[in-house]
């Protein structure tokens, strides 16, 4: 987030000296242009015909993507011997479970959740079909290996977007 306001601050400085910046407000005639508001609510216009390129840059922990937006929250899933824990994935792409060592971090592959714990056990979280599965990998696995068990994966509080 940082960066995206520095590369605002940098473009508001940068940006009247080449001789580019147009109105505050744009005329109402100029429908086709970008505006930007700052956080003390001054606004500053382009026209887009005036436009080359939109680059911002951030981390991908501040912006998660489509497809890790859909593994956040908290995750029911099963041990493999007919019992269930709850394992939670946060946007920073830290996960917690709460059995065994309950740390890791996970990104996501392929279009799974990889969670990586602290223990040596490895998870992923896959849609199959229309539902979603947990796929346990024991410490020494890598996770295109034959797992060690395979359980129903149910978010239980998906963040709402």
């Amino acid at each position: 987030m940082q960066r995206i306001r520095l590369l605002l601050a940098v473009a508001a400085l940068a940006l009247p000296l080449s001789g580019f910046a147009q109105k505050a407000t744009a005329p109402k005639d100029e429908q086709n242009a970008l505006v930007i508001t700052f956080k003390d609510g001054r606004q500053r216009s382009f026209l887009m015909s005036d436009i080359a390129r939109i680059e911002v840059n951030t981390s991908s922990a501040a912006v998660p993507t489509v497809a890790k937006v859909r593994f956040l929250g908290k995750w029911k899933v099963g041990e493999g011997n007919g019992s269930a824990f709850y394992i939670t994935l946060e946007p920073d792409g830290v996960a917690h479970k709460t059995i065994g060592s309950s740390h890791g971090t996970w990104t996501t592959v392929d279009n799974e959740a990889r969670i990586s714990w602290d223990d040596g056990w490895h998870d992923a979280i896959r849609k199959v079909g229309s539902r979603y599965e947990k796929v346990a990998f024991s410490p020494g696995k890598s996770f295109t290996s034959d797992p060690d068990n395979v359980t129903k994966a149910e978010n239980v509080d998906a963040p709402s977007l």
